[in-house]
């Protein structure tokens, strides 16, 4: 089931601004900024979507239209297959946007509470849910009478999390969760994101910490300059690209090794076997022929895939199709 589409989803920002020129006031009131261009998405049921790319990419533009904060220019989006704004939907949803504000005079317990009035749960259902969450999300036992402003930036972006899932929702959604965590806060993050996929929660997350998202995403997709640049499983993305191989051996004559050695781009002799990292295949293929014919042993043959981050980089790199075709006219023009 698709929970999250868009079609053709694009936000256009007009600008009123005046430039002087010359001594002279020139206005132009039609500038506009592309945030988001046709963008094309699909969220399954029960997966971690990470919604990734470089600040400025799209991504909270994404999250604020789909929350109903932002309105877009053109195209369609839906949620649980309904339209935007649908009161049986936003009943259904959980959200922590990226830059929450807290009321910091109040105890955590007092602050779930009143967002738990909000959301018109019951006095006793209020207390069974607020407790459940203070599980879920780790809190140390006195967060719920420590005031807000006590916190830790980890404990905030936690009982931030908790407050998303007052209504237990079917889907949560959080921009940029993990933002000015340290370490141990992002893997707080992380485990929770992960317990709620184990209870058949539906994850759509934004992100630019690419390590924490390789380690949990189910599927991915990468905004560029407002454009969808790629979207898919992640294994599949990242196993699509072999960067290089690795291979130990073991009994290979010393004059092999002599020769294998140049075609390395690393080379380690150790006590009983020889490591090769060969980022191409033919010294590969020259390897194995070897080991074949001397007898020796092939301990390992591993193939070394991109990471998330390189894979990121090298697509973040490219050139859009229609900046490229201009780059080409303007060399052409210059050429002439």
């Amino acid at each position: 089931m698709i929970v999250i589409e868009t079609k053709r989803l694009t936000k256009v920002y007009t600008h009123d601004f005046i430039d002087v020129e010359h001594g002279r006031l020139r206005f132009n009131f039609m500038r506009k900024t592309v945030a988001l261009d046709s963008l094309d998405l699909e969220v399954r049921e029960g997966e971690i979507f990470g919604l990734l790319g470089p600040n400025g990419a799209g991504k909270s533009t994404t999250i604020k239209i789909l929350m109903g904060i932002l309105f877009p220019s053109s195209g369609s989006a839906s949620i649980m297959g309904k339209p935007l704004g649908d009161k049986s939907v936003k009943a259904s949803i959980g959200f922590l946007p990226e830059n929450a504000n807290f009321y910091d005079y109040l105890k955590g317990e007092e602050f779930l509470d009143y967002y738990g009035t909000l959301y018109g749960l019951g006095k006793a259902a209020r207390r069974k849910r607020i407790d459940e969450l203070f599980e879920l999300v780790s809190l140390p036992p006195h967060a719920p009478n420590l005031p807000l402003k006590g916190y830790s930036k980890g404990m905030l972006q936690r009982i931030g999390v908790a407050q998303a899932l007052l209504n237990d929702p079917q889907v949560v959604v959080l921009d940029e969760p993990q933002s000015g965590l340290d370490p141990l806060g992002r893997k707080e993050i992380r485990d929770i994101i992960l317990k709620l996929k184990e209870n058949g929660k539906t994850v759509f997350f934004s992100s630019h910490i690419l390590s924490d998202a390789e380690l949990i995403c189910d599927r991915v997709a990468i905004l560029n300059r407002g454009k969808l640049s790629t979207m898919g499983d992640l294994d599949t993305l990242l196993s699509s690209t072999i960067k290089d191989w690795e291979v130990i051996v073991s009994g290979m004559s010393a004059e092999s090794v002599a020769e294998l050695r140049p075609h390395a781009i690393k080379f380690l002799e150790r006590e009983r076997d020889v490591l090769f990292v060969f980022d191409k295949e033919e010294p590969v293929r020259d390897t194995l022929r070897r080991v074949v014919e001397q007898n020796a042993t092939l301990v390992s043959l591993s193939p070394r895939r991109e990471t998330l981050e390189e894979y990121f980089i090298r697509e973040v790199s490219k050139k859009p199709a229609q900046e490229a075709k201009t780059d080409s006219k303007s060399r052409s023009a210059a050429n002439v």
